[in-house]
């Protein structure tokens, strides 16, 4: 067994006008050594994220992985190899019973359950052979009555299912299994496949039961309509029982981020975390070289008076705080770091003809550019057209002609990063030189702001293939003016489906972009969708039986104009 320690670095930074504070930040996809696919093409993968809290330590599962990471602080991951639990599976879950961890992973053939005192070793052995049926994305919820239940699905046809099950005897099923959750995408946009839910023609695969308790409530979150899509989502049933009738949450989906930099938050897993905050960790979509091509994400959830179950991601992949208390609102955990890259003038060293460097500032995971090479001093160089105040950097690796299985030992991503205020004199601000790991959405939140114009990151070596880049990001402050405030807002319901809205707006001045946000009651605008160039956007993902309230704000590189103006629209 090996542990591969990846870093966030702890950051001290000014929270607002007012108030000082320290904060350590992240910024998704999440920064960590995602491992490449054992088959053809080359290309990263992990998806389906389970998270469990066992002896005050934070343990991330996750498909295709080659082991799994630990965390003391949601903050720094450390991964563990290992060969004894069937980690080249789909969907892992745990669960700690007592003084135990157990896991268990996808199966179509034999649904065996493991466990480990001392999951830090990488040390596992079998606690039961198999369970009654082979489960494909299951997941345990242990009760306040110490009754176990266990949940799975996994089709574009067949419902989610449930059964209690008995981790005292063999974790033999106890009474009938129960089919919890059908598929309903003629009512739920958010079923409906396709980046933008416009593939009415295909049936969604309903997937990934997570069961969380708060209050009395079952809330039973469940992902849709697939992994390959940009609106990969979990949407949540509310019950009075672990095993239903199961209702559906007025507020829906749940966890949502259909549009940015890195878009989904489907089929993950809710947890809370030592201050008692909960979160939701996902599913991102890369999906390109191929449709398993994923990541992952962290997204605060709350749940409101109502007891309302519902995530933020809001400015979703901006860099968030990892709080040390007990937040409530998304103002908690947004530092105010605006992007300060988009669309900004890039030079580079060399590039390959049909991966050219703006794509590394166009806010598209999906797009790249690409050096002729991977060989040393290949580069690139961000104007942000005036001075700055820079915070934190993200740079996002992508893999361009490597040939890379599996964890390959000894492979690294090592660079330099440079600042300067005029594009001749350069100061050194990152050096990873000497880096010893390949991870491929590196976060670095400064140890101090640096005020600059120039960014310019320096390949000294990478795992394999050229030197490749899907996102240069810088955050910060800048000092001019906001952006004006949008005159115009109207919403349009389709007379002929009521899943879909068309919202159109008066273009603000000095604007990087726009974020709408909308919800089924005026006070609970809780999803969020953003735009960078447009002033019209369809959404196709609503509930036609509801009606819903928009809003919408502008931003850029010095911070967000509000929009006190709702628009209302009937179903």
């Amino acid at each position: 067994m090996r542990k591969v320690c990846l870093s966030f670095l702890l950051l001290f930074i000014s929270v607002g006008c007012s108030r000082q504070r320290p904060a350590v930040t992240f910024c998704n996809p999440m920064d960590l050594s995602y491992r490449f696919a054992l088959d053809e093409p080359s290309r990263r993968e992990a998806a389906d994220p389970s998270v469990v809290r066992f002896r005050d330590t934070y343990y991330l599962f996750a498909s295709k992985s080659g082991g799994y990471w630990c965390s003391d602080n949601l903050n720094r991951w450390c991964f563990i190899e290992t060969h004894q639990i069937p980690t080249e599976e789909y969907a892992p879950t745990a669960i700690a019973v007592g003084d135990t961890l157990f896991f268990l992973a996808s199966s179509n053939e034999k649904s065996t359950i493991y466990k480990s005192a001392d999951p830090l070793s990488g040390q596992w052995e079998v606690a039961v052979e198999a369970l009654e049926i082979p489960v494909w994305d299951p997941a345990f919820f242990m009760d306040d009555d110490q009754k176990l239940y266990l949940y799975w699905g996994c089709s574009n046809q067949r419902p989610l299912y449930g059964v209690e099950i008995d981790y005292r005897n063999g974790f033999a099923f106890v009474g009938g299994i129960k089919e919890l959750v059908y598929a309903n995408p003629s009512e739920y946009g958010w079923e409906v496949p396709g980046d933008y839910n416009t593939l009415t023609a295909q049936s969604p695969w309903i997937e990934g039961p997570w069961v969380t308790k708060h209050k009395g409530k079952y809330y039973l979150q469940y992902a849709g309509p697939g992994t390959e899509y940009k609106s990969y989502s979990d949407a949540v049933y509310l019950s009075e029982n672990p095993l239903g009738p199961f209702k559906l949450q007025k507020h829906n989906p749940a966890m949502y981020k259909p549009e940015g930099f890195a878009a989904g938050a489907g089929h993950g897993s809710s947890f809370a975390d030592e201050y008692g905050n909960f979160w939701q960790i996902g599913t991102m979509t890369i999906s390109q070289k191929h449709m398993f091509e994923r990541r992952l994400g962290l997204y605060p959830v709350f749940l409101d008076e109502d007891g309302t179950y519902y995530s933020i991601a809001k400015y979703g992949d901006y860099p968030m705080i990892v709080p040390q208390q007990k937040v409530n609102s998304f103002e908690d955990v947004f530092p105010g770091w605006m992007l300060l890259t988009y669309k900004k003038k890039v030079t580079v060293s060399s590039a390959v003809d049909s991966l050219p460097a703006s794509n590394m500032t166009d806010e598209n995971i999906r797009t790249y550019w690409a050096a002729e090479s991977g060989n040393k001093n290949e580069y690139a160089m961000i104007d942000l057209g005036t001075f700055y105040d820079v915070y934190a950097l993200q740079i996002n690796f992508a893999e361009h002609n490597t040939k890379i299985r599996g964890r390959e030992k000894d492979i690294h991503h090592r660079f330099t990063v440079a600042y300067s205020l005029d594009g001749k004199k350069w100061e050194m601000l990152v050096d990873r030189s000497e880096n010893n790991t390949d991870n491929s959405h590196v976060y670095i939140p400064l140890e101090d702001k640096v005020l600059c114009r120039y960014l310019k990151v320096n390949n000294i070596e990478v795992p394999g293939g050229h030197f490749a880049i899907s996102g240069f990001r810088a955050f910060g402050i800048g000092s001019g003016k906001r952006p004006g405030q949008i005159d115009c807002f109207a919403a349009e319901r389709n007379p002929e489906d009521k899943r879909s809205v068309k919202l159109c707006w008066s273009k603000a001045d000095q604007t990087t972009g726009y974020n709408i946000s909308y919800g089924t009651d005026k006070d609970k605008l809780y999803l969020n969708h953003i735009v960078y160039d447009d002033t019209i956007l369809v959404i196709n993902s609503l509930n036609s039986r509801r009606d819903y309230y928009f809003t919408i704000e502008s931003f850029n590189e010095n911070g967000i104009t509000a929009n006190e103006q709702i628009v209302r629209h009937f179903e």
